[in-house]
C-alpha cells in the first residue's frame, strides 16, 4: 500500500513562519528608514526649488530696472509680490510671494509663519521654513 503525503508537517510550517518573522523583524526597520530619508531629501528638494524662485525672481526685477516695483511678472504669466529698493526682488512671506513664484504641489503653506509643509498631514519637526530675507531651512528632525 502506497502513503502519499497530503499536506505539510507541522515542522515544516513553523520553520517558515520562523524565517518569515526573522525577514520581517529585518525589513520593517530598513523601511522605516527609507521613508524618513525620502521625507528628508523632498523637503530638501523644496528648499532648492525655494532658493531658484527666489534667484530668478529676483533676476527678473533687476532686469526690469525699477526699484520701486513691488511685484514680478514671470515667463509663465504668474506674478510675484516682491520686496523694493535696491536690494530687492525677493518674493514675500506671502501667498503672492513666494507660494506664487514657486507653487508646489504635494506641500501646504502657511503665510502667516513661512512653514511649507507636507499636506498629507503635519509630521512634527519636518518641514521647510522660508524668511523674508529669501533663505530656506530645511527642518527634517521628526521625519
Amino acid at each position: 500500500m502506497k502513503n502519499n503525503q497530503q499536506g505539510f508537517t507541522l515542522v515544516e510550517l513553523v520553520t517558515v513562519l520562523v524565517i518569515l518573522g526573522i525577514l520581517a523583524a529585518v525589513a520593517i526597520p530598513k523601511y522605516v528608514s527609507y521613508t524618513s530619508e525620502a521625507r528628508a531629501a523632498s523637503l530638501n528638494g523644496l528648499a532648492g526649488a525655494l532658493r531658484s524662485a527666489v534667484a530668478l525672481t529676483q533676476a527678473k526685477y533687476t532686469v526690469m530696472g525699477n526699484s520701486a516695483a513691488t511685484a514680478v511678472t514671470l515667463a509663465d504669466g504668474t506674478s510675484v509680490t516682491v520686496t523694493s529698493g535696491a536690494n530687492g526682488g525677493i518674493p514675500t512671506v506671502a501667498a503672492a510671494g513666494i507660494q506664487a513664484a514657486v507653487n508646489q504641489s504635494g506641500f501646504t503653506f502657511d503665510p502667516l509663519t513661512g512653514k511649507w509643509d507636507f499636506s498629507s498631514g503635519a509630521i512634527a519637526n519636518c518641514f521647510v521654513t522660508y524668511v523674508a530675507a529669501g533663505t530656506a531651512s530645511v527642518t527634517s528632525t521628526g521625519c
